[in-house]
């Protein structure tokens, strides 16, 4: 046999032929095994020298098979193999091609007897080596610490060690441990309303036929929150950058900037909002099409002229210009990123997020809703400056998330007392109730939860007496009389509440009373207040010692409830704000701005032209005379504080007029127009 016929041998015995994928197994055999099938294989063939070459392959391929823990390791051995090959060989195949079945069989034709026991000895030789080699490599697949690697290369297992080593851990939704950043996990993908609309309607029926035209097409930048429009202007950085301040314990905090451009833009804008002209706002708006403040002020006043369409899209513009200034170390989802509501640059990312939040809610997308509310909640869950959590239990509740606001309420009870909060004292109650109603539930675990379900609104309802009559006027349901003529759920209870109280009890009926109009829960109600009713005459000791709890608790609420309160425009709960929080103004950019706020930089001091305390007489006298002066000096320092004096109570009073305004026009009534057979018509009237 010549050299060269020995060396084509070679090759395709060092994994040039095919490799059948499909027959790889994944599984490592023990050394022992693979060794023993060599030796059969080598007895075989001087038994059988004519079979030798086809079943030597055979073996040959499967001994290398079961001897592989990776698809990768065998490729790449094959290309460690075929890179040997001596040039010689390579220059007798054209193409460098592989040899064909008929020049192989030719040559076993030719060989000779002596020839085929060099060729079974050149095949255990190689096949030795081989094995070495896979040896050698296994040994080297271990980590670093001396245990073995896994053989299908877990990912979880690889990225919560990286997220360990950072000083992070893996945030699951479904994570059962008391880590507050386990509840305020949120996914990139549900921050998109188009999922759960498909999830709906389908994704044709979302997306449609229509196809974006490539021609005047815009290039904007992918974000997680929105998806950009090719009509909106063309983005430049309107001057707004992000900056980290500090690392801490895992937690890092952030801030947003104004460049000096930014700033003289800011303080266009505060002028105009001080004209009371919404075409000044406009007029910056064109010169400035990013500017944030603007886009939320302007959204308010197409929100009140029915424009929705028009301030969904402001609200998006502001958010696509915050998360394109995004630091790159700013995370949306791990629940480790914190802003200060104290900074004003920072207010205007938690308001357009809030007001974002709101539209998907009328929008009928409530999970998507609910992941932007733990997106607030998570930029600063200590302080709460919105207060979501007033919020995030009927977010939970419109999207039947029962297990997760359960959980919340679990983990958050210890150091925030979420039990003292109406409504979570109601959500978890119904939450129970309505995982007894589930029909894939053992009628063991159905009945646990429902009598959970009967012990918690029972002490809801003597908790907080005052809602119960609110929340059946508001669901259409006409009481009982004894309801009614009973001193426990009577007037009285609604008149001798806290301030406090009243605005939290007001605000959870006014949102979250369609959630209590089915005929199952309206039932179950009814059974619990019979039986409150019961415990109350029978002098239960539970009932004085929640009377005495509300007397001592809930005198005052805090600034972010009412802030919250303000955003949330439920009538029958701003009503019930304070007298110092109704008489100041509040700006839609900034509601209620807190006291102690960090001021990066502040706004120059502008020149009162004409608003002076002259009298009238001096006025006309100076429209003769120009030079005309009466006090014979320039205004004092005390003019200067009366005129800001009464610049403050012109726009509490302005305000006041907006907000009486606001509400003529949401009441107001138009009558049908007289008919022509009208009988009481003036004859004499003109046509």
């Amino acid at each position: 046999m010549s050299t060269r016929a020995l060396r084509r041998l070679k090759g395709k015995q060092r994994g040039q032929e095919a490799l059948d994928l499909g027959d790889v197994t994944l599984g490592d055999q023990p050394e022992e095994q693979s060794a023993g099938e060599e030796e059969q294989l080598e007895a075989a063939n001087v038994s059988h020298p004519s079979n030798s070459k086809a079943s030597n392959r055979k073996a040959k391929k499967n001994k290398a098979q079961k001897n592989v823990s990776n698809i990768y390791e065998l490729i790449g051995d094959a290309d460690n193999e075929t890179e040997k090959v001596s040039p010689d060989e390579e220059a007798e195949k054209p193409g460098g091609k592989k040899t064909s079945g008929t020049e192989n069989n030719d040559n076993r034709d030719t060989e000779k007897p002596d020839q085929q026991k060099e060729k079974t000895s050149t095949q255990s030789l190689s096949g030795d080596r081989v094995k070495k080699k896979k040896k050698k490599k296994k040994t080297k697949v271990t980590s670093e610490d001396g245990q073995d690697a896994v053989p299908d290369d877990n990912i979880d297992l690889l990225l919560r060690n990286l997220e360990q080593s950072n000083g992070l851990s893996l945030q699951n939704e479904d994570c059962g441990g008391s880590d507050r950043r386990a509840v305020l996990h949120v996914e990139h993908r549900n921050l998109n309303p188009e999922t759960e609309l498909k999830r709906y309607f389908g994704a044709r029926a979302v997306q449609g036929d229509q196809r974006p035209r490539q021609r005047n097409r815009q290039f904007h930048r992918s974000t997680w929150m929105t998806n950009p429009k090719d009509s909106w202007p063309r983005f430049s950085r309107p001057g707004i950058s992000m900056t980290l301040l500090q690392s801490k314990d895992g937690i890092q905090y952030f801030t947003f900037e104004h460049s000096r451009d930014y700033q003289q833009v800011q303080f266009k804008f505060l002028d105009a909002v001080e004209s009371m002209d919404p075409n000044n706002i406009v007029a910056l708006l064109q010169l400035n099409p990013y500017h944030i403040d603007s886009l939320l002020q302007l959204s308010d006043v197409c929100r009140i002229q029915e424009d929705q369409e028009m301030a969904r899209d402001l609200i998006e513009r502001a958010l696509y210009s915050f998360e394109c200034a995004f630091h790159p170390l700013f995370s949306l989802t791990s629940g480790n990123s914190r802003l200060d509501y104290l900074r004003p640059e920072n207010r205007a990312f938690y308001l357009a997020l809030y007001k974002h939040m709101m539209f998907l809610e009328k929008r009928g997308c409530p999970r998507t809703a609910l992941e932007y509310c733990k997106l607030i909640l998570s930029l600063d869950p200590d302080s709460d400056p919105l207060c979501m959590l007033l919020l995030i239990d009927f977010l939970t509740l419109r999207c039947r998330e029962y297990q997760g606001l359960l959980q919340l309420h679990q983990d958050w009870e210890e150091h925030r007392n979420l039990s003292q909060l109406p409504n979570f004292a109601f959500s978890t109650a119904l939450c129970h109730f309505h995982l007894s109603q589930q029909e894939d539930v053992d009628p063991e675990e159905s009945d646990k939860q429902r009598h959970k379900a009967d012990l918690l609104l029972q002490n809801a309802l003597i908790m907080f007496p005052g809602v119960l009559i609110p929340l059946l006027d508001l669901c259409t349901v006409q009481p009982d009389a004894t309801v009614t003529s009973h001193a426990f759920f009577g007037p009285k209870s609604q008149i001798g509440q806290p301030p406090a109280l009243a605005e939290l009890t007001a605000l959870y009926v006014g949102r979250t009373h369609s959630l209590w109009r089915e005929a199952a829960v309206m039932l179950w109600l009814e059974e619990s207040v019979k039986e409150v009713l019961r415990r109350v005459d029978a002098k239960d000791t539970l009932v004085e010692d929640c009377q005495n709890k509300r007397k001592q608790r809930y005198q005052s609420a805090p600034r972010n409830i009412h802030r919250h309160v303000l955003l949330s425009e439920i009538k029958e709960a701003t009503s019930s704000l304070p007298l110092e929080v109704t008489s100041q103004p509040v700006m839609g950019f900034d509601p209620l701005p807190p006291l102690d706020s960090v001021m990066s930089y502040t706004r120059p001091e502008r020149q009162h032209v004409g608003a002076t305390n002259e009298s009238t007489l001096s006025l006309f006298f100076r429209s003769l005379l120009p030079n005309f002066n009466l006090q014979g000096g320039g205004p004092r320092q005390e003019d200067d504080m009366e005129v800001a004096r009464a610049g403050q109570e012109l726009n509490q009073e302005v305000n006041r007029l907006m907000v009486a305004m606001r509400d003529m026009l949401a009441n107001i009534r138009f009558q049908e127009p007289p008919r022509e057979d009208n009988p009481y018509r003036d004859e004499e009237e003109w046509d």
